[in-house]
C-alpha cells in the first residue's frame, strides 16, 4: 500500500477511509494522539511514544481498548503493509461515537482508535531554522498530547506566512516572557556549555526528543538545567535548538528576523551526531 488508514479494525488507503460524523473528535477534539517516524519499517522510540500516549489517555479519562503491548504489535504490523520503509506514523484515540453532548459520563462509550501511515522522512537535523515568537494562548493542559490544536495551527500558519520554519511560544508570567515550547516541537538553549530546557509542568509537552536530548547530554558530559528561560535569554543564547520526533536537534539561526545562535557549534554538533547515529543504529535491519 502507498498509504494506510486504520479505524477500529478497518484498513484501507487513507483517502478511502470513512469516519462516523458522531465521533467525538468531530465536535470536541475529544481525544489524544502520538506520532513518530520509521526507517526500514522499524518504528523509532515506539515504547516512549506509547508511554506518553497511554499517559495522555489516562489524564483525559479515556480507556485505551487494548493493552500497550498489543497496540505496539498492531502498529508494527501496520507499518509493514506500507511499501515505503520511511513513514510518518500517527495514531489517535477518541472518546467514542455518540450524539453530540458535552458531558460523556452516562454514554457507555467505547474509544475509537485511528492510525494513519504515509511515506515521510525525518528532517535534516543539521539544517538551520528560522522562527518567530508568538504569545502562547493555549489552555493549561499542554502536557497532554490532546487533539485540541487550534492555537498551535494558528501559530504555525503565522510562521509559514512569515517564511519561517516554526513559531516559538511564550507566556507572560510575573512580568517575564517565559518560553514554553513551539507550535509543534520543543525548544531549548545552550548557554555557557549548559543545556537548558523548560521544566516538565502543565505548560509544555513532555517531548520524547526532549528526553533523548537530556539523555544524550548525560552521555556526552553536558550539564543540564531544567528551568524556565525568557525570550530575551533565548535570543541571546549561544545556541537555540528545536526538537521533535522528526527533528532530533535542529539549530535555530533566526528569531523574529534577527540572527541568533551560532556561538557553540561544537557542543551542538556533538548532540546532533549522537542523536543522528542513534536513530540510524536503532532502525537498522
Amino acid at each position: 500500500m502507498k498509504t494506510l488508514a486504520y479505524y477500529n479494525g478497518k484498513i484501507s488507503e487513507i483517502e478511502e477511509m470513512m469516519i462516523p460524523m458522531n465521533d467525538r473528535a468531530s465536535f470536541f477534539g475529544d481525544g489524544c494522539y502520538d506520532a513518530t517516524y520509521t526507517r526500514n519499517h522499524i518504528i523509532h522510540d515506539l515504547d516512549q511514544h506509547l508511554d506518553r500516549f497511554y499517559r495522555s489517555a489516562g489524564l483525559l479519562d479515556i480507556p485505551v481498548p487494548m493493552e500497550k503491548a498489543e497496540l505496539a504489535v498492531l502498529l508494527q504490523d501496520l507499518v509493514k503493509k506500507v511499501d515505503d520503509g520511511e513513514q510518518f506514523v500517527y495514531w489517535q484515540l477518541t472518546r467514542g461515537t455518540a450524539m453530540r453532548g458535552h458531558a460523556y459520563g452516562d454514554k457507555n462509550l467505547t474509544a475509537n482508535l485511528w492510525v494513519t501511515l504515509k511515506p515521510c522522512k525525518t528532517e535534516d537535523t543539521y539544517l538551520p531554522n528560522s522562527v518567530i515568537t508568538v504569545e502562547d494562548t493555549r489552555f493549561y493542559h499542554c502536557n497532554i498530547k490532546t487533539l485540541n490544536l487550534l492555537p498551535n495551527v494558528l501559530a504555525a500558519e503565522k510562521a509559514r506566512a512569515a517564511g519561517c520554519d516554526e513559531a516559538v511560544l511564550y507566556r507572560v508570567i510575573d512580568g517575564k516572557t517565559r518560553v514554553t515550547e513551539c507550535a509543534h516541537s520543543n525548544v531549548h538553549i545552550l548557554e555557557n556549555g549548559v543545556f537548558r530546557t523548560a521544566p516538565l509542568d502543565n505548560l509544555i509537552l513532555p517531548g520524547i526528543a526532549r528526553a533523548n536530548l537530556i539523555r544524550a547530554c548525560g552521555v556526552l558530559g553536558i550539564p543540564v538545567k531544567e528551568e524556565a528561560f525568557t525570550v530575551e535569554e533565548m535570543c541571546n543564547a549561544d545556541e537555540i535548538i528545536r526538537s521533535s520526533c522528526g527533528n532530533f536537534c535542529v539549530p535555530i539561526r533566526e528569531i523574529d528576523g534577527k540572527p541568533a545562535g551560532g556561538k557553540d557549534g561544537e557542543t551542538l554538533k556533538k548532540l546532533q551526531d549522537y542523536l543522528s547515529e542513534e536513530f540510524i543504529t536503532s532502525t537498522n535491519v
